[in-house]
């Protein structure tokens, strides 16, 4: 197995944040946690702004995550930045009264934080000023004015009755020409997708603007949390979204372990990151069979309808469980694979990944397929970063950010390999890095199954109280899951931010100026989850 030296951050930019800011902004604080790599920057409400900005715009980091907690009295709202050049964190951390529900939107520079700045609002009542677009986005207009979810006061154990009855909800226009009309898409579609809907503006075939619309199944995943044990908590990171489940659920552990200190031990990291990549190789497969069936490709969906249902099987033999729930636990793993089963995954995998690669060869020389794809839904390198997008559909337009290479968590750092890139990012480049990542997987697995350590897969883990942020490269790319405990080692926040949530912002991008027919080619060759969008 080829090896790899853990990567350390070298004397590191980030921790030159405690130099650099104060200097700019002499009321700005800096503490820097060497252990794990964080710079936390105490900020007020007149630098929250400039600090994310300079962030995210002259230090080069890319924003992960907006973490708003009602904590001790006060708000507590942590911006969470990565550098890909350092490997370093920076958490801009804002703390003010909660009678004073106004903050700086940063949203109009730093677009990625957008929909997180739209969200809180709407779930903890927080007015983001200057942001343009606030409102009517998780809480549709059933949801009575003034009910935020999230706060404390709201007591998620009671029935609310929250439907208004004669509401009226009419999309916001901006096309105005001759023979304009809207045409819906959705909420409700046939088969297993899940609710979304998306209202499109036109005056022929071409989609001038499209505007989405989630959040018909909110689900309060993060209210149902507060107060519950960590085991439980694990049951909901694993469910909201079942074909990530283990992606998420290894976020949520790993945030457990950082908070408590916990280290995993070597058979389980080993486990962890194979189990890992068997996700990624069984969800690559299906979004590349629905691929297929958006463009007609009967027996090519067949195909891939085949394999993801034999992986499916697999994962099932080896695990206990076709989405892998159940695997996984704060500290290790709850089962340890014998080496007959382990031989069984390293020989299947490379069997299935064959049968894979047929089908690429197959689908590469189909020009009827080809026409459908190229030069379809664009997404340019500029709306990579802008947007803060993530995993395939962002590494297809140049974007090789790639948690696994970044912080070598699990056992990946164990074994070398590349990211995957394409720079056409239409959809053949999002076809072309599925199938690379779903190969690349197969490999990982082989690999890392060369040398599985003996062992334990489980190592004790003292809870304790504080926050921490796990975070994994989910198949559709980077999830970050922030975890709060109390004193009484009871869950105070859970706060989940997933890729869909991410990508899903960027979608209009793609199909707006394309004609109508290319619409379900573009959101199949997306490959996003509705589910992690309404937690």
């Amino acid at each position: 197995m080829a090896a790899a030296s853990v990567m350390q951050p070298p004397a590191a930019a980030w921790q030159e944040l405690h130099r650099i800011c104060p200097v700019r902004w002499p009321k700005v604080s800096v503490r820097t946690d060497h252990t794990r790599h964080i710079a936390h920057l105490m900020v007020t409400p007149a630098t929250v702004r400039p600090v994310c900005l300079w962030l995210f715009g002259e230090a080069g980091y890319h924003f992960a995550t907006l973490v708003a907690e009602e904590f001790d009295g006060t708000w507590h709202l942590t911006y969470v930045f990565y550098d890909p050049a350092s490997h370093g964190w920076a958490y801009v951390e804002l703390r003010q009264p909660l009678a004073q529900t106004s903050v700086i939107s940063i949203g109009d520079t730093v677009h990625a934080a957008d929909w997180h700045e739209r969200e809180t609002e709407d779930l903890f009542g927080l007015r983001f000023e200057g942001h343009p677009k606030l409102g009517e986005f998780v809480l549709h207009e059933n949801w009575p004015e003034g009910i935020n979810p999230m706060r404390k006061q709201f007591d998620a154990r009671a029935p609310f009755a929250h439907h208004q009855q004669k509401t009226v909800w009419e999309p916001p226009t901006i096309v105005e020409a001759p023979g304009a009309f809207i045409m819906p898409i959705g909420p409700v579609y046939s088969d297993f997708a899940e609710s979304a809907h998306f209202v499109i503006e036109t005056t022929g075939e071409d989609m001038l603007r499209v505007l989405p619309r989630f959040f018909y199944k909110y689900r309060g995943v993060e209210k149902i949390a507060e107060g519950q044990t960590t085991e439980r908590v694990l049951l909901l990171a694993e469910r909201f979204s079942g074909s990530s489940a283990f992606a998420h659920g290894f976020a949520f552990c790993r945030a457990m372990e950082s908070l408590c200190e916990t280290g995993v031990p070597p058979r389980a990291r080993v486990l962890r990151s194979v189990f890992a990549e068997l996700e990624r190789l069984r969800h690559h497969v299906a979004v590349i069979a629905g691929i297929c069936a958006s463009t007609g490709l009967a027996v090519a969906q067949a195909q891939g309808a085949s394999l993801e249902e034999d992986l499916l099987r697999l994962t099932a033999q080896v695990c206990g469980h076709r989405y892998l729930f159940g695997v996984l636990k704060p500290g290790g793993l709850t089962l340890a694979p014998d080496a007959r089963c382990l031989d069984l995954l390293r020989e299947r995998a490379h069997a299935l990944n064959l049968r894979l690669e047929k089908l690429y060869a197959g689908l590469r020389y189909s020009s009827s397929f080809l026409d459908r794809l190229e030069d379809v839904g664009l997404i340019r390198a500029e709306v990579v970063k802008a947007f803060g997008l993530v995993g395939p559909v962002a590494r297809a337009s140049g974007g090789a950010a790639d948690l696994r290479k970044l912080f070598r968590y699990g056992a990946y750092e164990q074994v070398d390999f590349a990211v995957p890139t394409e720079t056409q990012g239409d959809g053949y480049a999002r076809l072309r890095i599925l199938f690379q990542e779903a190969a690349q997987s197969a490999a990982i697995i082989e690999r890392l199954l060369d040398d599985v350590p003996d062992g334990p897969v489980c190592a004790e883990v003292i809870p304790r109280a504080g926050a921490a942020l796990g975070f994994a490269e989910a198949p559709l790319g980077a999830t970050f899951h922030w975890l709060r405990l109390d004193a009484a080692e009871r869950v105070q926040r859970y706060r989940i931010s997933t890729p869909s949530f991410r990508n899903w912002h960027a979608f209009r991008v793609a199909v707006e100026h394309f004609s109508f027919q290319d619409f379900p080619i573009v959101l199949a060759t997306f490959g996003l989850s509705n589910a992690e969008c309404d937690r």
